[in-house]
């Protein structure tokens, strides 16, 4: 069964009309959206990065029978070349904060990785997408500083919240993921403007149409 995460990103689309359901998990309860598909809100009642609860909510998808994750997230550009309003799917990640893992009582090794071939497959749906690059992953809630912004440039193409530790998450859990990504920014010292939380907010909206469109071809031709 196909799951998809939802964001920032979607805040301001329309979604399928599906039936919410509380999940009981080993590391707590989550809010599902369940049918043709399961769909997971990240910032459920207002949850910050933060503070979201990945293991539950990653663990309820594993219960509900997911076996593929397709992740929405609203990003930073770290580069010139990915402005504003490209869409692009990494191919690899990189934390800059503590990851999650279900394994609180054993040793595991389990090679965290985002599934190319499920990329791939998206790549093709989504057309537009930029296949390719890498995902750098902050604490938040706050924006990166400048100085963090320029070093993160160094070894990474996009900055954001959540989509690390999902991605890890899933992988042990045996789950395939991709990483669908809305470039709502450029990352705090990059553009002209002063950069806030309303600013990425506002990007998002502008691009609610398009997002909900991709969101319908994912589920038609990948569900």
């Amino acid at each position: 069964m196909l799951g998809i995460i939802g964001g920032t990103s979607l805040l301001f689309s329309t979604i399928p009309d599906l039936k919410k359901e509380s999940v009981a998990t080993p590391f707590g309860n989550a809010d599902l959206l369940s049918g043709e598909i399961v769909m997971l809100m990240r910032h459920q009642y207002g949850r910050p990065p933060h503070r979201i609860n990945f293991r539950a909510n990653l663990a309820a998808m594993a219960i509900a029978g997911v076996d593929r994750i397709v992740a929405f997230g609203s990003s930073g550009s770290l580069k010139k070349e990915i402005p504003p309003g490209t869409i692009l799917i990494p191919t690899d990640y990189i934390s800059m904060t503590d990851i999650p893992s279900i394994h609180d009582h054993a040793i595991e090794h389990v090679r965290p990785e985002l599934s190319r071939a499920l990329a791939e497959k998206l790549s093709a749906v989504v057309s537009e997408a930029r296949l390719g690059g890498v995902y750098v992953q902050t604490k938040g809630p706050r924006i990166e500083t400048v100085a963090e912004v320029k070093t993160l440039a160094k070894i990474a193409d996009i900055v954001g919240m959540t989509v690390a530790s999902e991605a890890t998450l899933a992988c042990e859990l045996g789950m395939d993921f991709a990483a669908l990504c809305t470039i709502d920014n450029y990352a705090n010292g990059l553009g002209a403007e002063v950069l806030t939380f309303d600013h990425i907010l506002s990007t998002s909206k502008a691009y609610s149409h398009r997002t909900g469109e991709i969101l319908g071809s994912i589920i038609r031709q990948m569900g």
